[in-house]
């Protein structure tokens, strides 16, 4: 691994590191908060996923949420939101081929790709679920007993997905904004499509609601969604509160006035997130 970035920050260190990626086979970077508790021992990790257009830097820069970090104890760790390099960002893969930059670089959805010219290194469902907490647990203070999952929009997503696939890992899981039934837009159909083809089927391991009709359960889910979002269509928060109604999935769902889809959003509520993950992760 390579050293980036490291900064002091509320007593504790914001590092950026970068690693070859077995799984991308790309130079892949992540942030790591450590937070002051951290030079005691073992502390709980947050994996913080992001959205659509981010990379590891702007949750750290623009959320605020090292000041939360530091008081709760909590490492939070935050991938990129896809493989880069020269192959991909400027050669027959960069982009989304119809210029709306909804696929490709810094969309990499959370899911493992199955077509061309996708498949080779959009790997990030197994970069997060696997691979980058091994790095993690090998390399960092992480208590990896006490795991919580966040994100928002393309990375509440990720959160949501990442998490119901993987029952008894997380403790807490909570989301922003998330992209909530992607199958039953056309925005997400469309990523879909492009990343898994057109077997539909293959599709429903991508998508919160359909998760949890097929019997995904988390013990708790919050989910917190502006009113103002201009991306409301896209989201569907309604549905994802039908799917857990109708399957007896708990969730507490926030709708709150006059916020909208951006980081002044995120870092309005991160901090009880944060706190909410928190409670979840004692010992």
């Amino acid at each position: 691994m390579r050293m980036i970035e490291d900064h002091g920050s509320f007593e504790g260190r914001q590092q950026v590191w970068e690693h070859d990626s077995r799984e991308t086979r790309t130079p892949m970077r992540f942030s790591v908060y450590l937070p002051p508790a951290a030079k005691a021992g073992p502390a709980p990790v947050v994996w913080w996923l992001s959205g659509l257009t981010c990379n590891e830097q702007n949750f750290i820069i623009k959320a605020g949420a090292q000041r939360y970090a530091s008081e709760l104890g909590l490492i939070i760790v935050g991938p990129d939101t896809s493989p880069r390099g020269p192959a991909l960002d400027g050669g027959e893969v960069a982009g989304d081929p119809d210029g709306q930059g909804e696929i490709g670089p810094s969309a990499g959805y959370y899911l493992d790709a199955t077509q061309a010219p996708w498949a080779p290194h959009y790997r990030m469902r197994s970069y997060v679920e696997g691979e980058l907490p091994e790095v993690v647990a090998a390399n960092f203070p992480a208590d990896m007993s006490r795991q919580g999952m966040c994100g928002h929009s393309m990375g509440g997503h990720g959160a949501l997905t990442v998490s119901l696939r993987n029952p008894g890992r997380f403790r807490a899981t909570s989301a922003l904004a998330p992209i909530s039934a992607p199958t039953k837009v056309e925005s997400g159909r469309k990523r879909l499509r492009a990343y898994l083809g057109e077997d539909e089927q293959a599709w429903r391991a991508y998508d919160a609601t359909c998760l949890i009709e097929d019997g995904g359960r988390l013990p708790e889910l919050l989910v917190d969604q502006g009113l103002d979002d201009p991306l409301m269509e896209r989201l569907r928060p309604d549905l994802l509160e039908a799917a857990c109604r109708e399957h007896g999935q708990s969730l507490e769902l926030r709708r709150l006035a006059g916020y909208g889809h951006n980081y002044y959003f995120v870092a309005s509520v991160i901090g009880e997130h944060l706190r909410w993950h928190a409670e979840r992760l004692r010992p």
